[in-house]
């Protein structure tokens, strides 16, 4: 994300940012204690109005000792507060609710909470460890505006049972200031000094250190830093003061980093009733599909890698994948892929109260390679074996179906190894699938096995060996082709490979090689079989 600035000559001194960007920050105050609520008496107790119980406060080890990490609003309104050790809680408040604290908990319901908030825009960030990012710069309009969507998150959130405070603003740092210590709502564009200039400097996100020596200044108030030089706050206080201030006023760009990759496109559709059926599902995915056609064709596109989301009304998020061999436009075999899919999750899809809104994400897109059709508008070009594909890896996994494939290496065990059909077939779909060749053998061992010889000369091929117990004698050998070792992995001191091809009295073929020289290696070289030829 980038902004310019430009000047107010109004004032002299006051920078504003030229820029549409719009960020709505989402700070949830109990996000600990929400969560256990929400266990204990459904997600929408906060509308039902909370059963009769003491205070709920979650306790962890906090300088070698028990604390209190996060209180609801209960614990709050009975004079306890963060920080304060167990023991003092309990003398305070006897029948106060303790928690053992659980941050993988904490975060799981936080990341939650963001699927959720991917029905208003793709791009969520997470603001710490109690907050959130939404970039509605162009999505806002599609709810009513800023104001009726800032509403809408609220209302829904609060009768999730889920408190937040919340500020929409023109910088991620003004908005996440204003959320967290300033009177909710949506800050104007050029409302940044006004909305600041009465928050408290730790709205600025600064370290407790220099939060603690502005307070020991007399500076309580971002508005007391506003009107001071910025010379002398600079040598005093560090650089990060002024970069926080700029990134608040938005005279800095700060950059937010979405939570999940932005789809290449995307289509959605909200539906007034929500939906269980699966039929239904999958008729709406057609439609979604329908609407990606335009998008493609005009980028040359089709796409490798579809996600569909489905949003449920109690604010569960639902992720489904699926894959192609090859890119697609076809709503048609878009939908296939998903049926098998619904298929194969179908103990584990959870379609609870219905779904109110569907979106289809294209996060991998690829040329598309247009095929001549004939007069009744049917592709000539067989895809019965792309379909077949499809339809497995949909609805078994990518891995039930794999071809080997070559990778650069000299080293025999490194060159091929297995890949999934839908990740190896590429371009025309062969180029990278290994055909085979009579150099090579056509089966190699997984690990080369080691075998004893006997050879007429050091360095010549062997006469016999043995292996898994059975002895071969040798009546023709070719080689030996020299392999010398990859350094940049096994090492610089790593021995060379002598390779031979050996074929036996019954007229069997073997892939052999010698590991190590005798004039040059001081430890004795050691035979292996690397594979058989056919």
């Amino acid at each position: 994300m980038t902004a310019s600035f430009t000047k107010s000559t109004a004032t002299g001194s006051l920078f504003q940012p030229a820029t549409t960007q719009r960020v709505l920050s989402l700070y949830f105050p109990f996000l600990a204690t929400d969560r256990i609520a929400r266990k204990r008496w459904g997600q929408s107790w906060r509308s039902r109005g909370r059963p009769d119980h003491p205070p709920i406060v979650c306790a962890g080890h906090v300088r070698n000792a028990v604390r209190l990490v996060a209180l609801d609003e209960e614990a709050r309104h009975v004079g306890l507060r963060a920080g304060q050790g167990v023991t003092e809680a309990r003398a305070m408040i006897p029948d106060v609710d303790v928690v053992e604290a659980d941050s993988a908990a904490d975060r799981a319901f936080l990341e939650a909470i963001a699927d959720w908030c991917d029905r208003y825009t793709p791009l969520v960030a997470f603001d710490g460890d109690g907050g959130l990012f939404l970039d509605i710069s162009g999505s806002a309009h599609l709810f009513g505006g800023e104001k009726a969507l800032f509403d809408d998150i609220v209302s829904r959130l609060f009768h999730m049972g889920i408190a937040v405070r919340g500020a929409i603003s023109s910088a991620p740092g003004l908005s996440s200031a204003v959320s967290r210590f300033g009177p909710p709502g949506v800050v104007e564009p050029d409302g940044a000094e006004e909305a600041l200039i009465r928050l408290p400097v730790r709205a600025l996100r600064l370290p407790e250190e220099t939060v603690e020596l502005l307070v020991k200044s007399g500076l309580k108030q971002v508005g007391d830093l506003l009107g001071q030089p910025r010379a002398p706050l600079a040598r005093r206080f560090g650089s990060v003061l002024m970069l926080r201030l700029d990134q608040a006023l938005g005279l800095e760009e700060e950059a937010i980093s979405p939570r999940r990759p932005v789809a290449a496109l995307s289509t959605e559709r909200r539906l007034s009733e929500p939906i269980i059926d699966e039929d239904n599902i999958l008729l709406l995915l057609g439609k979604l599909g329908e609407g990606l056609k335009a998008p493609f064709e005009a980028r040359g596109e089709g796409g490798k890698l579809f996600e569909l989301l489905l949003f449920r009304v109690d604010g569960k998020v639902l992720s489904i994948r699926a894959g192609t061999a090859m890119p697609v436009r076809d709503p048609a075999r878009i939908v296939a892929l998903f049926r098998a899919r619904l298929s194969a999750i179908y103990d584990d899809f959870d379609a609870g109260y219905g779904f109110e809104t569907l979106r289809l994400n294209v996060l991998s897109a690829a040329p598309f390679a247009e095929t001549q059709a004939d007069l009744q508008g049917r592709n000539l070009k067989d895809d019965t074996l792309l379909d077949f594909i499809d339809q497995m890896s949909a609805r078994f996994g990518s891995e039930i179906l794999t071809v080997p494939v070559l990778f650069q290496s000299h080293v025999p065990e490194r060159a091929g190894r297995l890949m999934p059909v839908s990740d190896a077939m590429q371009g025309d779909g062969n180029a990278s699938v290994y055909r085979g060749g009579a150099v090579r053998p056509l089966r190699l061992f997984s690990h080369p096995e080691p075998v004893e010889t006997m050879a007429e000369v050091p360095d010549g091929p062997p006469r016999s060996f043995r292996w898994r117990r059975v002895s071969f004698r040798v009546v023709r050998a070719e080689g030996p082709e020299r392999i010398s070792p990859e350094w940049w992995i096994d090492g610089e001191t790593a021995p060379a490979r002598d390779y031979f091809r050996i074929e036996d009295e019954e007229g069997r073929r073997y892939w052999l090689y010698r590991e190590g020289l005798y004039e040059r290696d001081p430890a004795p070289p050691r035979w292996f079989i690397q594979g058989v030829f056919a």
